[in-house]
């Protein structure tokens, strides 16, 4: 493979800077969120924000659809919504012949960056509209698939608190998310600065900071970050530890992660490798994104839930259980040791 070059490293960090900057002024105060976030769009992942209403979910992403001035669609979901209103339909259209045939109309899935505001609010058939679109980046209507524009990404939101007339997402379609992120309150200072600089019903001006044609090579360039060995190794024994009897951590744990996280959390590290201006990545990487990487896609048993365990805490128990460097001796050193 042909890896990335240190000047290539200082061509990105040329743009990733000022997009850094442009979105620190749409949320205030949320430096590390804003950094998961671009981490998520380079690595080509779909991210789910989650937070109590008004803390700036909607206005984080579209905030980043204006950065970037990629097409943009936004969906409220709402119990009420069918699958065809995110896909499209088939319309029936009359031929210069007189004739007649069904002609298909594509939905608002069609689109660089497709805004899933509340998506726990439509209902379980609804949300599954989106699954092939998530995966494979096309859709499938009457028989005949489509191919989705490149980029593509989901950016959805939901509140963790409001229940009724909420549907939870399935764990199928949670596992396609590449993050999960918590937006969290602000402090004090950070709700000063936001009233001495925001207006209530007024949207933060953010201008075009990058093309679609250089965030492209920027995705492009994510995935020539150089990935050591002993770093992929890592990553495999963290999501194999996250199954039941493979690690103490895990001893409440119903169902680990899928080979799509251990998938999921490799291309993540590798941009912010690249966001940090390195040629690499690294055990530290691994250990910086394993949370919003695993957690929501570890599933605990009854008696967890019961004694207060999260995901989270599961995940920061591995990373005090797994060690970064496999600690096995060489093969050569085990015949010594077996000698003696």
């Amino acid at each position: 493979m042909d890896y990335i070059t240190e000047t290539e490293v200082a061509e990105a960090a040329s743009h990733i800077g000022p997009l850094r900057a442009a979105m620190q002024q749409v949320l205030f105060g949320k430096e590390e969120l804003i950094d998961l976030l671009l981490c998520g769009v380079l690595a080509r992942g779909h991210i789910l924000l989650e937070g109590l209403p008004g803390l700036g979910k909607t206005e984080l992403v579209k905030g980043l659809a204006r950065a970037l001035q990629l097409e943009t669609r936004r969906i409220q979901f709402t119990p009420d919504l069918l699958p065809g209103d995110i896909t499209g339909n088939p319309v029936l259209q009359e031929t210069p012949g007189g004739g007649r045939q069904f002609v298909f109309q594509p939905g608002p899935v069609f689109t660089n960056l497709l805004l899933a505001d509340e998506i726990n609010r439509a209902s379980p058939k609804t949300q599954s509209a989106l699954l092939e679109a998530m995966q494979e980046r096309r859709v499938t209507v009457m028989g005949t698939t489509h191919e989705l524009p490149e980029p593509f990404f989901v950016l959805a939101t939901q509140n963790p608190v409001e229940l009724e007339g909420t549907y939870p997402l399935p764990e199928a379609q949670v596992d396609r998310f590449l993050f999960k992120l918590e937006v969290l309150r602000n402090d004090a200072s950070v709700l000063e600065r936001i009233v001495k600089h925001r207006e209530l019903g007024v949207e933060p001006q953010v201008s075009q900071v990058l093309t679609k044609d250089m965030l492209l090579r920027l995705m492009t360039l994510t995935r020539r970050i150089f990935m050591p060995d002993v770093v992929a190794n890592f990553i495999a024994r963290l999501v194999d530890g996250t199954h039941p009897g493979q690690s103490k951590a895990a001893e409440s744990v119903k169902y680990g992660a899928s080979p799509r996280a251990a998938l999921s959390l490799a291309s993540s590290i590798k941009a912010r490798a690249l966001m940090a201006g390195r040629i690499n990545c690294s055990f530290e990487d691994v250990q910086a994104l394993a949370q919003p990487v695993l957690a929501h896609r570890i599933i605990l048993d009854y008696g967890a839930k019961i004694d207060g365990r999260t995901a989270q805490s599961v995940v920061a128990a591995l990373l005090k259980e797994i060690p970064a460097a496999d600690l096995k001796l060489p093969p050569t050193m085990r015949d010594l040791t077996r000698e003696k």
